[in-house]
């Protein structure tokens, strides 16, 4: 499989149309179908369902486009960093970051280099464990950050200077909104709307197939900022980290710790024997200096 046919594959699938791809490559259709067809030959699966008016993938054709993306990705961020000069400290940081405060003190590290290095850029992704996980696995990221524990036979970690603590995101008119912190008990049959990290995760999954009374739930969520809207909404109560979402001001919302309290610490993850472009080695060893 060649890289220049997936690049004409991706064509299509964002254009919709042969005719399209084939406008925007600057290749004739009979060529373009003819390149399309050899590589649905190759695999030996339909990539395309053609339609009258536009072309959509099959499901082996939405996989190979989630690949050829990843492959397209890899290729660019290579290239950018062998094109750099030797003398010269340039090119992409890339991180990718649940939702956090440490992502300020990381960005402020990467703007302390740009005031050195004007010629380095500096990219956040934001996604769930899961999605990040996955991301730095790959090799489409340099570094990320998340809490909790991460394999040390495969990654190295440095924590980073800050901790949330677990609490309730409600609304300031809900009946627990009166209590300066919240227990376990509190939570009952309540309403609640969890991260999808939490809801899929094994322990919560049997805790779910033996709970009974104390577990409600209502939503989920990937990104809090879409939690916050439902709690919002009144769908119920949000289980979250503290300081993500505003609640000063005319917000509808509120955040009630938990008791006991639970904090939770960060760190900045990166996989070992990794090969860095110089911008990154840049990037990680001002973090080493400032941790």
């Amino acid at each position: 499989m060649e890289f220049r046919v997936l690049q004409y594959f991706l064509a299509v699938a964002r254009e919709q149309s042969i005719s399209g791809a084939a406008e925007v490559l600057h290749l004739s259709q009979p060529t373009l179908s003819r390149q399309l067809k050899d590589l649905e030959e190759e695999l030996g699966k339909r990539l395309f369902i053609r339609g009258n008016r536009k072309i959509t993938l099959t499901e082996e054709g939405m996989l190979l486009r989630k690949r050829a993306e990843e492959i397209t990705e890899l290729m660019r961020k290579t290239e950018s960093e062998i094109a750099q000069s030797e003398d010269t400290i340039a090119g992409d940081i890339t991180i990718g970051a649940a939702e956090a405060r440490p992502v300020r003190f990381l960005v402020q590290i990467a703007r302390t280099l740009q005031s050195q290095y004007p010629l380095i850029r500096l990219h956040v992704i934001s996604g769930d464990r899961t999605a990040v996980m996955e991301h730095l696995s790959k090799g489409l990221i340099d570094f990320a950050l998340l809490h909790g524990d991460v394999d040390s036979a495969q990654f190295e970690s440095r924590p980073v200077p800050f901790q949330h603590i677990w609490g309730i995101l409600m609304r300031k008119d809900s009946p627990l909104a009166e209590k300066e912190a919240v227990t376990e008990e509190d939570l009952y049959g309540q309403p609640m709307i969890l991260s999808r990290q939490i809801y899929q995760s094994p322990d919560f999954q049997e805790a779910l197939k033996n709970g009974g009374r104390s577990i409600n739930v209502v939503a989920t969520y990937n990104l809090l900022y879409n939690g916050s809207l439902m709690v919002e909404e009144g769908m119920g109560y949000a289980l979250c980290f503290d300081q993500l979402i505003n609640t000063t001001g005319n917000s509808q919302l509120c955040f009630r710790p938990l008791v006991p309290e639970s904090q939770v610490g960060m760190s900045l993850i990166w996989k070992k024997y990794q090969v860095f472009s110089k911008a990154a080695q840049a990037f990680l060893q001002k973090v080493k200096e400032t941790t």
